[in-house]
Parts: C-alpha cells; sequence; structure tokens
C-alpha cells in the first residue's frame, strides 16, 4: 500500500495533468451543439465543387428565416381588425331615455305635447345611431383605411362591415343636431340635445384580444416549408453555382441529415467523435508544451492557466452563439493570443490560439469563414501586440486587428455575393466593438497575475521602478550594488534588444539579481568606500561562504517581498556554477600541501536556462570585472570580454539556455561598446 501511495505521490504532477485533460475535454464537448455534422461545405454564390448530388431521401424544402418573417408581417398587416359591438350599452342608453322622459313629463318645463315631440324625435335619434354603431374615441385610430371592411362581433356572430359606416364622436352629433330641427320649440331644443349628449355612450369597441388571437392562430398555421424533393431527384451538378432555389434545397438536405443523423442510437458513436477530436486538440498543446516549452509543462499552475483560457473562450463564443448568432464576431478571440504572449511567448500563444479556432469551427456557422478570420487575425496580434506596458502601442495593435478583421470579411462577402451591394454592414459594427472589448486584455491580465501569480510586462515595469521598496533599501544599504546592478541592467537591456531577447525582463532582473548583498554589504567591494576590507580577518573559505551566500540570501528576500518566480531566475542563476576563484586560489595559497576542493568554492546554482538569463550572466560579470582594468582601453576591454565570456562557455553554463554562438558574439559586440563608452577618455578642462 505504501508503495502505491510513493508512486502515486512521485508522478502527482502527470496524474493532475491526466486529470486536467480530461476534464477540459468534457467539458468542451459539452459545450459543442447537440447536434450532427453535414459532410458537405458551401455557402452561397460558390461552385459546387463536389459530385452531382442526388436526393439521398424524401425531404421538405424549408422556406428561410426571411421568408417566414415576411410572411408574419403580411400577417399581421392584412389580418381583420375586429371591433366589440356592446349590445347591453344600447339596452341601457334606451332605458335610461324612457326613464329621463317621464320626468321631463312630470315638470312643468314643457307641456305634454312639446314632450311627447321630444321623444319622439329623440328616439328616432338613437335608433339612428346605434342601428349604425357608435366608435368609442379610441377605437376611432384603430384602422387608418376608412374603406376597410372590419370584422364586428355581436355575441357570438361575426359581420362584416364597413369600416367608414360606423359613426364617430362627430357623427354622432351632426346626427343629434339635424335631427333637432324638427323641434320647434327653442327650450325643447336645448332640453333634448343636452339629454342625447348625456345619456348617449359609444358601443363598439376595438377588440384587441381577439385581434391578437386571430393573428396568432394564422401565424401558427403558417406554412415553413414550400415543396418536397423526392428521393433520387438531382439537386446540384458538379460544377453549379450555389444560389436561389438551390441553395434552399442544399440548406434544407442540410438540416433534414442533420437531424437524422443526432439520434438516441448514434448519440454515443457522435460523442466519441468529438471526444477524439478535442482530444486530439488538446493532446498537441500539451505535447507542444513538454518539447518547446518545458518550463511552462512542468508548472502545473501554467498549464492550468493555459487550458482554463482555451475553455474560456469556446464558453464565451458558445454563450453568443446560443443568445444570437449575428453577434458572432463581436467576442474578441485575440484576447488569447494577447494574454498568452504577455505571460509566455509568442509562439506559444499563436500555437494555443490556433487549436482554440479549429475547436470553435464545430459551434460557429460558416466555419471556414470563421477559422480563416480568426486564425489571420491571431497572426496579426501576435506579429502587432508587444511591450503592452506602453498603452499605445495597444491601441495601434487593436486598430490593425480590427482592420484586418474588417479587410477579411469585406474579401468573404464579394466572394460569396459577386459584389459588394450585399455587404452586411453590421458586422462592421460587430469588429469595432471586438477592437473595443480587445482592450479590456489590459484587466484581464491584471487579474490573472492575483489569481495564478504569473507576471507580465506591466508588471515588470512597475518592479523596474527604482523607487520600489526593495529596490530604494538596496540602494540606501549597498550604494555600490544598486549602482552596479543599474550598470548590469543596462548593458544587460542593449543586449537583449540586439538578439530579440524580452528586454524589459533581462532589465529587471538585473535591478534585482544582487539584493542578497543588502544583509552584508561592507562584504563586496562596491560597498567599502571606507578602504577597510573586512575579508582580510576571515579565511578565504568563510569570505567565500559569505559571497557565495547572496544567492540565497537574495533568493529568501525575494520571496519575503514576493518578487515573481521569473524575477528570482536571476537571482538564482546569475553566477551559475561558478567558483568564487580568486578565494579558491588564496585558499591553496595558504594550504599548499592540502588538495582543496573547489566544490566548496562554487556557488550552487543553477546555471542559465533562459536567454535573457543567459545575458544577465554575460554582463554581470563583465562590468564587476571592468572594474579591475587600471587603464582601460578599447583593447583590454575587448580581451577581458572575450575572456571572461570564453570562460563561461567553456565550463558549460550556457549549456541550457538555448542561446547560439552567433548571440553570443552578438551580446559581447554590445558590451564591449558599452564599457567602452562608460571607460572613453575625457577631455581635461584647465584649472
Amino acid at each position: 500500500m505504501s508503495n502505491i501511495v510513493n508512486k502515486l505521490y512521485q508522478n502527482n504532477a502527470i496524474i493532475y495533468k491526466v486529470i486536467l485533460f480530461l476534464v477540459a475535454t468534457v467539458a468542451i464537448v459539452y459545450l459543442f451543439p447537440k447536434g450532427g455534422q453535414f459532410k458537405y461545405d458551401f455557402n452561397n454564390g460558390q461552385l459546387w465543387k463536389y459530385d452531382n448530388l442526388y436526393a439521398p431521401f424524401d425531404f421538405s424544402i424549408q422556406k428561410t428565416a426571411e421568408e417566414i418573417a415576411i410572411e408574419k408581417k403580411e400577417i399581421s398587416e392584412n389580418s381583420k381588425v375586429y371591433f366589440l359591438h356592446d349590445l347591453e350599452v344600447e339596452n341601457n342608453v334606451k332605458s335610461n331615455y324612457k326613464r329621463r322622459i317621464s320626468l321631463l313629463k312630470q315638470s312643468d318645463s314643457l307641456s305634454l305635447d312639446e314632450v311627447a315631440n321630444v321623444s319622439k324625435i329623440g328616439q328616432k335619434v338613437i335608433d339612428n345611431i346605434y342601428k349604425r354603431g357608435f366608435l368609442e374615441v379610441v377605437s376611432q385610430e384603430r384602422v387608418s383605411n376608412k374603406n376597410e371592411i372590419v370584422a364586428l362581433r355581436k355575441g357570438n356572430e361575426v359581420e362584416d362591415v364597413l369600416f367608414k359606416n360606423l359613426l364617430t364622436s362627430k357623427e354622432v352629433l351632426e346626427i343629434i343636431r339635424s335631427n333637432l330641427e324638427a323641434e320647434k320649440s327653442f327650450y325643447g331644443k336645448k332640453i333634448l340635445l343636452n339629454l342625447l349628449s348625456e345619456i348617449i355612450k359609444p358601443n363598439i369597441y376595438f377588440d384587441n384580444l381577439y385581434t391578437d388571437k386571430v393573428i396568432e392562430n394564422a401565424i401558427k398555421n403558417i406554412s415553413y416549408t414550400k415543396g418536397i424533393v423526392e428521393s433520387g431527384k438531382l439537386i446540384i451538378l458538379k460544377g453549379d453555382i450555389v444560389e436561389g432555389k438551390k441553395l434552399a434545397i442544399l440548406n434544407s438536405l442540410k438540416t433534414e441529415s442533420e437531424s437524422q443523423v443526432w439520434t438516441d442510437s448514434n448519440y454515443n458513436w457522435i460523442i466519441l467523435g468529438y471526444t477524439i477530436l478535442v482530444s486530439l486538440a488538446l493532446l498537441m498543446l500539451l505535447l507542444f508544451l513538454k518539447k518547446y516549452r518545458v518550463e511552462i509543462y512542468d508548472n502545473n499552475n501554467k498549464v492550468t492557466f493555459i487550458f482554463f483560457n482555451v475553455f474560456l473562450m469556446i464558453f464565451i463564443q458558445t454563450l453568443v452563439i446560443k443568445y444570437n448568432t449575428d453577434y458572432l464576431y463581436v467576442v474578441p478571440l485575440s484576447v488569447l493570443p494577447i494574454v498568452l504572449k504577455a505571460f509566455f511567448d509568442a509562439r506559444l500563444g499563436l500555437f494555443t490560439h490556433v487549436l482554440t479556432v479549429l475547436l470553435l469551427g464545430y459551434i460557429v456557422p460558416n466555419s471556414f469563414e470563421f477559422i480563416y478570420l480568426h486564425i489571420i487575425a491571431g497572426m496579426v496580434t501576435i506579429l502587432t501586440v508587444s511591450e503592452l506596458y506602453k498603452r499605445g502601442n495597444l491601441f495601434i495593435s487593436v486598430a490593425q486587428i480590427t482592420l484586418i478583421y474588417m479587410i477579411t470579411y469585406f474579401a468573404f462577402s464579394i466572394i460569396k455575393e459577386g459584389n459588394a451591394s450585399q455587404i452586411n454592414w453590421n458586422y462592421f459594427m460587430l469588429f469595432a466593438a471586438n477592437g473595443l472589448l480587445s482592450f479590456l486584455s489590459i484587466i484581464i491580465i491584471y487579474m490573472y497575475e492575483k489569481v495564478f501569480g504569473l507576471m507580465s510586462d506591466i508588471t515588470l515595469l512597475e518592479l523596474s521602478n527604482t523607487n520600489a521598496k526593495l529596490l530604494r533599501e538596496l540602494n540606501e544599504k549597498a550604494p555600490g550594488t544598486f549602482q552596479h546592478s543599474m550598470q548590469v541592467a543596462n548593458l544587460a537591456e542593449a543586449a537583449a534588444n540586439e538578439i530579440g531577447a524580452n528586454s524589459m525582463l533581462v532589465r529587471t532582473g538585473a535591478l534585482y539579481h544582487d539584493i542578497g548583498k543588502i544583509l552584508n554589504p561592507m562584504y563586496f567591494t562596491e560597498n567599502q568606500s571606507t578602504g577597510v576590507n573586512p575579508h582580510n580577518d576571515l579565511s578565504p573559505r568563510d569570505s567565500s561562504k559569505i559571497i557565495t551566500d547572496h544567492v540565497i540570501k537574495g533568493v529568501e528576500l525575494a520571496k519575503k517581498y514576493k518578487l515573481p518566480d521569473r524575477i528570482i531566475d536571476f537571482i538564482r542563476t546569475h553566477h551559475g556554477t561558478s567558483s568564487t576563484y580568486y578565494f579558491y586560489k588564496k585558499e591553496q595559497e595558504l594550504n599548499p600541501d592540502t588538495k582543496v576542493d573547489i566544490k566548496k568554492f562554487q556557488y550552487q546554482g543553477p546555471i542559465p536556462f533562459s536567454k535573457e538569463t543567459a545575458i544577465l550572466m554575460m554582463c554581470d560579470a563583465s562590468e564587476a570585472a571592468s572594474k579591475s582594468l587600471t587603464k582601460p582601453t578599447a583593447l583590454s576591454i575587448s580581451n577581458l570580454i572575450d575572456k571572461i565570456i570564453s570562460k563561461q562557455m567553456a565550463d558549460n553554463q550556457f549549456l541550457n539556455s538555448n542561446i547560439t554562438f552567433r548571440e553570443i558574439e552578438i551580446i559581447k559586440k554590445v558590451i564591449k561598446k558599452k564599457l567602452m563608452n562608460i571607460y572613453h577618455l575625457r577631455v581635461e578642462y584647465p584649472e
């Protein structure tokens, strides 16, 4: 049992990667659309590049979304408008009128003959009005065309009437006034006008619920097909242009085929196919890391970070597609290579971006167009985005990426349509929005630094500020070491720029590489301003230990101040496995009869494992040794640099740093040139 536990413990990194790989695969496959894949790829306006296609089975020709939308609009616009005839209103008005006439008979204001005449006229007016129907004010505005025929509901019966035959408020008032001419008494006219105006109410109302229900039922009954293609019928010939009816039939066949493929019996097979394809893509990513980025592959935190970003991009793109495919290109996939380049390098950023876009090809419509467009944009991102700590650089890069999106989409559009008249200009707005969202990469990078403990150029810029707490302490306690670090940083930055290495990283690493000297500053010659050397009172072995310990103490101090691991790497490797040769030789002189073990005078390493750490080793040793020249000349400086770097190469200090002989020669030239500029002879000014 203990052996199993030990093996699990020894292989915990591999086990973690396997679990991460499986979880990522399952999560991505889960996001894939639940539908089969049509085996033909086609677009409107393109040539049919496959053999003659015959219908494999009977299927219906589906109407396009635009055709269905037009039909729905026509139904809504042409549907009959329904009004409700309220019989109760008419009955209430008539009964109320009779009651008011009876009250009028009991008063002394009019004679019985006048009341009878008023009653007769009023009854006639009421009958005429409700025979045609009186529209309420709001309902009068529901129909724009007065000659339109509308449906009038009277209980369970529906009657078609001409809308203009229904009375409006103005027309009702005209009927009342015209009938009042039959009443000769002025007082009687006034009473009758007031009475009718008060009791007559509209009895025709717009029936909104019933009208909407009729429209809804009509829309439900819309046919989503427009014909049938029988099995064996020729659909399209090889070389024909995919357009018009042929395009509609091919789209219908694609929909029907995908629905037939995705059946219960085929479900597991299709899931297996998806799983294999996703597994291959993620496996390629892991193999790339193992072969070309071993330091990242060995760090499970970084591998998790990369897989998380791949899944996040696929997840966001899936959400957008499920919400509305019109916003397909609003997702800023260029953020992925920006982030990966900021934390790692351009090659890894592009490789991961390409794999992510290929996986998205199973989710998006028009996959070839999508893949081509985003891969081109990813390449532009990698080529243009650099030095994110300079705000203007990101702005220019995003503008270039957005322009590439627009140009590529324009090219695809004119290829498919044959001209520029059918271009969907809304996509250009989406690309602009995509560009604006790409600026979120700055915020995302900051968040990732805190969550995953990674480091970007923005962090390097902050750390390289000489007012940073640790650098300020170095300047106060070991001013000579601080000046040495500044000189080395300038040399290393110039050398890195010449060979295309990360200049910001090597500069920051150079500033911190000797922070371990803060604890014992006077034991290092650059800080001995009084001329007193405390090493005179120590044995060579003790002196050597103090000197070599500045690396270990520097690492401890860096961890205390929570410096990133990539900066600590410079502290660990800037002396590699070299030795304090001066004290080694001194120990030999003091003990000529004893064999001195040089390992006790060596730094613990490791040796540099990147171009940047190798550059620092060369610049650090060269700058320190140049101070020993009593009369620095171009020749003496050149010979010194050649000697130092040749010794480092002979000791295999650059074996793991992936640096070439050509690059080392370029670095030597830069160091020589810079040191010559520092030690050049000045004009002697007269006193």
